[in-house]
């Protein structure tokens, strides 16, 4: 049976939940502080608004979507949890690492499923990535970097880090299978106090070393996770259309005579079904709640990003 899914939070993120989860038949119901939004939203999808006060004591609702500002969520998750509903809640998962180990901790607890919405990790191209390395095809990897820049959204208690960083750290983890040694961060703020360009280094076991660059003040859109192994290079450019968006490049180098030599080659685009990340994430959560799975993004993961960006962190005068 699809389960009945309420999301809770009309915003502009909260609307393309409600939008997917309605073409996916699992849209029981919308939520938000603004009665007048989650009505417009109900009148227009053809489902119950509910007010959020009672949202969570609603017997007809198997699973809540929390898209809110990142300050609530934890104390949402709990609350859904606790009323015995499963949860996908969207990133960041808390504004702190006890805020977000309280919401896993009461998840185990009730028994109950605790997603969160690291969308990419769901994006075929992605996923497709994963799937090379895990092969052994990129060699083993020794560094991975990421940029993702462009113009706004501006937030006034998220800056371009906490924002833009945690799509891209859920990525790195995914591949690395483990969370970092060491994080050290760097920022600068332009508009207020908030860090609008942000640089993570970090140093995971075995040697590998990652960077990550996020920045709302950019000129232009970057998307591109860049990964280096022993045998080849792979590219995630997720600006580049479909048949474009996932590049290996097979360039050598080597020593002769002391000397560092190398060829470069042009790269080989890997097919890539295209597909919404939204879609496939939604689809997996409905999955998880119906056959009582451990979603692909646990909040454990979750916890280790909010570790990595807390660490990161850039404070301004």
């Amino acid at each position: 049976m699809t389960p009945r899914i309420a999301v809770l939070g009309c915003g502009y993120w909260g609307a393309n939940h409600i939008r997917t989860l309605k073409a996916l038949g699992a849209l029981h119901a919308v939520s938000d502080a603004n009665a007048a939004r989650a009505e417009g939203f109900a009148s227009e999808h053809d489902c119950l608004a509910i007010a959020p006060d009672t949202l969570f004591d609603h017997a007809e609702v198997d699973a809540i979507v929390l898209a809110l500002p990142p300050q609530f969520h934890a104390e949402y998750a709990v609350r859904a949890v606790e009323a015995g509903k499963d949860v996908l809640v969207e990133k960041p998962i808390a504004l702190t690492v006890a805020s977000a180990e309280k919401a896993v901790a009461a998840a185990h607890a009730a028994g109950r499923v605790l997603m969160v919405g690291h969308v990419l990790r769901f994006h075929p191209a992605f996923e497709r990535l994963k799937a090379l390395i895990d092969a052994g095809e990129l060699g083993a990897v020794g560094y991975i970097h990421s940029h993702r820049l462009g113009l706004g959204k501006f937030h006034t208690e998220n800056d371009a880090l906490w924002d833009l960083a945690p799509h891209d750290l859920s990525m790195i983890l995914a591949i690395t299978g483990t969370a970092p040694v060491s994080v050290r961060g760097e920022g600068a703020a332009l508009l207020d106090n908030l860090s609008d360009f942000a640089h993570l280094h970090m140093r995971f076991p075995g040697g590998l070393r990652s960077h990550l660059f996020t920045s709302r003040l950019n000129p232009y859109r970057e998307r591109r996770l860049t990964v280096v192994g022993e045998k080849a290079m792979a590219v995630f450019d997720d600006v580049e259309p479909w048949e474009r968006k996932l590049a290996v490049y097979r360039h050598a180098v080597w020593q002769d005579s002391g000397q560092w030599a190398f060829t470069t080659n042009e790269p080989s685009y890997v097919p890539v079904e295209p597909g919404m990340p939204l879609t496939r994430e939604l689809e997996h959560f409905i999955a998880c709640v119906r056959e009582r799975a451990q979603p692909r993004t646990t909040g454990e993961e979750a916890i280790n990003v909010l570790k990595i960006l807390t660490a990161g962190t850039i404070l301004h005068d």
